[in-house]
């Protein structure tokens, strides 16, 4: 297979953020976007990386072994990143919650935790956790998630053949698995109060907010007094959070991003400074 960059990478093109957040990755599925994810640890660094959660998927593993030569790229990613200075942190999630009875050790430069706490630019304090613990069907009600999840794959394989067609009628690329599975989280979230317990439970600690994932929806929005971030995913919407040395925080997503540069429409460096 074929790993080299989509694009060829230069040194001056590569962007530094203070912090970088991903999550939801879920190494060793069919729906991960590996070799979009390579491509964008290619073209960025940073001071602080955060994984948080769901970066292996622990749950597909035991029922069929999937690993591609891009998964095992994605591993050594990191560890090359921390290995050069980066402070890599993995934050772990419910998909590989095997890990967890491994927190706080450290494997080859990695941390590995259940929970960090980030301290921004400007001096707020957020909790880093993937959000699982939130999540009533999760919590309470795991085979739901998991007959969800077996849902999930056969509307990913239906994505495929579906963009096929979409193609042929001069039409892009379009995400059922993404649409439905947004509502359904929004539908799950409403009954749980996802956002309301996870904003709660800050508030309670005294954090200024959160960054989380879980339900795989790249959002930053204000719950009051408490400032709640979403990471989204690298399966559908390929998303991730960065802090600037201001402290300002933005989604980048990446997966548009890549788009608009394979259609030829604009230079990368035009892109870049549209994040600004």
């Amino acid at each position: 297979m074929n790993t080299e960059p989509l694009y060829p990478v230069q040194e001056s093109e590569k962007t530094h953020y203070r912090s970088i957040f991903l999550s939801d990755i879920h190494l060793g599925t069919r729906g991960c976007r590996a070799d979009l994810l390579l491509e964008f640890l290619k073209r960025h660094t940073c001071d602080e990386l955060y994984l948080v959660g769901d970066i292996i998927d622990g749950w597909r593993l035991k029922s069929g072994f999937y690993w591609p030569q891009t998964h095992t790229n994605v591993m050594r990613r990191f560890l090359t990143v921390s290995k050069r200075g980066t402070q890599v942190t993995y934050v772990t999630g419910n998909h590989d919650e095997f890990l967890r009875k491994y927190s706080d050790m450290e494997i080859g430069n990695i941390k590995l935790v259940d929970a960090a706490v980030h301290k921004t630019a400007d001096g707020r304090r957020f909790l880093v956790v993937h959000g699982d613990a939130y999540d009533v069907v999760t919590r309470y009600h795991r085979w739901v998630a998991l007959l969800g999840g077996i849902g999930y794959d056969a509307l990913l394989a239906l994505n495929t053949h579906l963009n096929h067609w979409r193609a042929k009628f001069g039409y892009g690329h379009w995400s059922l698995s993404a649409w439905v599975k947004y509502r359904v989280k929004r539908a799950v979230s409403f009954v749980s109060g996802f956002e309301d317990a996870v904003s709660h439970h800050c508030r309670q600690q005294g954090f200024d907010g959160v960054i989380c994932g879980h339900i795989h929806h790249a959002e930053i929005t204000d719950y009051d007094d408490i400032r709640y971030m979403n990471c989204g995913d690298w399966v559908e919407s390929c998303t991730a959070l960065v802090e600037d040395n201001r402290g300002t925080f933005r989604v980048i997503r990446w997966a548009d991003e890549m788009n608009i540069l394979a259609q030829g429409v604009v230079p990368l460096a035009t892109v870049q400074r549209l994040r600004a």
